[in-house]
């Protein structure tokens, strides 16, 4: 308070004398800083949080970081992970279209033989009049087919004398036969496969019925 009324008070200059002998009174009305040493620096302002506020918010802010970096973490683990399966996925799938056509050449090259044999028997039965080259050629041929269904895994289906079974087996038709032979394929039509337990098709069969189960289904 003495301060500022010093700095706002008036200085009395020197007072010269006026011709006459008269003093003459000037006033200096400027203010004076009388604290040099404070500049214009304004004074610190005291830190009010108690220590254990400090100590949470830090801890608070630890925490935030230690989050974000596990989620960057984690984010970048799930794009390595997804670019990993979609390469395994790829892989697979190009595995399996190369098996599929190996497996087709493959199976396609069994049949070329089939080819050549039909070829040679149309051949020979053209040159010759015997129906023994003919049939001889015609043998040959389906024996070459059935080795290339067994070399792809077809296995064929046996029926003729066999009871009759609706899981392998097409009825087509019946025929009456005695008692001892109901339920019997006494014809085949068309043979089955199956390949790998699994049924390609089934047998196209005659089954016999004893007369009285024959009587009764007409019924």
């Amino acid at each position: 308070m003495e301060e500022r009324q010093a700095g706002e008070a008036s200085r009395v200059a020197e007072e010269p004398e006026h011709e006459g002998g008269e003093r003459i009174r000037v006033t200096d009305r400027r203010r004076v800083n009388f604290d040099e040493t404070a500049g214009d620096a304004a004074p610190p302002t005291p830190n009010l949080k108690p220590s254990y506020v400090e100590e949470l918010e830090a801890r608070t802010r630890a925490a935030e970081q230690k989050t974000a970096d596990v989620q960057a973490r984690f984010e970048q683990v799930r794009a390595e992970l997804k670019r990993e399966t979609d390469e395994t996925r790829q892989r697979l799938n190009r595995a399996a279209e190369e098996r599929v056509a190996h497996d087709k050449a493959a199976f396609i090259t069994s049949l070329l033989p089939v080819m050549d044999n039909f070829q040679r028997a149309m051949e020979a039965a053209e040159s010759s009049d015997s129906m023994g080259t003919l049939l001889d050629g015609l043998r040959g041929t389906l024996n070459g087919f059935a080795n290339a269904l067994a070399s792809a895994g077809a296995e064929p289906i046996e029926s003729l004398g066999m009871q009759f079974d609706p899981e392998l087996h097409e009825a087509v038709d019946t025929v009456e036969v005695e008692a001892r032979r109901d339920g019997l394929i006494t014809a085949e039509y068309s043979r089955g496969y199956r390949m790998g337990g699994k049924l390609l098709r089934p047998t196209r069969v005659q089954v016999g019925r004893a007369r009285g189960e024959a009587q009764g289904a007409a019924e």
